[in-house]
């Protein structure tokens, strides 16, 4: 049933901004922009929802809850860079939006080294010396 709701914001959405976009193009970019921080936050709680089930099934398995809190980092980093240079690419600027991804991928790849770390370092223990 959400979804039916989110895709119907989307459609609306869309024909008033190829209305709108001829005349005013500024508040035609504000809908779009909008539309989409609606639809995000419209599914916060699905979010949250989900960390939820994640954490309580680290829990069980028994997994340092900081190796979690880095990959759940790492995954909302990709989220909000690809959803903001979505934004920015509506609005026409391709350049931004590349270097808002560009930023996102090298974030990552920071948040990414303890966990890398973690791994050489388990291997290298499980290689004959």
């Amino acid at each position: 049933m959400e979804i039916t709701q989110i895709v119907g914001l989307g459609l609306i959405t869309t024909i008033l901004v190829l209305i709108i976009k001829e005349q005013k193009p500024m508040f035609a970019f504000l809908l779009t922009a909008f539309t989409g921080i609606t639809i995000f936050l419209f599914l916060i709680g699905k979010i949250a929802l989900v960390i939820g089930v994640l954490e309580d099934l680290a829990n069980r398995a028994d997994i340092h809850m900081i190796f979690l809190k880095t990959i759940l980092k790492i995954i909302g980093i990709a989220y909000i860079a690809e959803f903001g240079a979505q934004i920015v690419r509506d609005a026409g600027q391709e350049s931004v939006a590349s270097k808002i991804e560009l930023s996102g991928k090298i974030l990552i790849m920071v948040m990414a080294i303890p966990i890398v770390s973690v791994i050489i370092d388990t291997v290298v223990k499980l290689l004959p010396t």
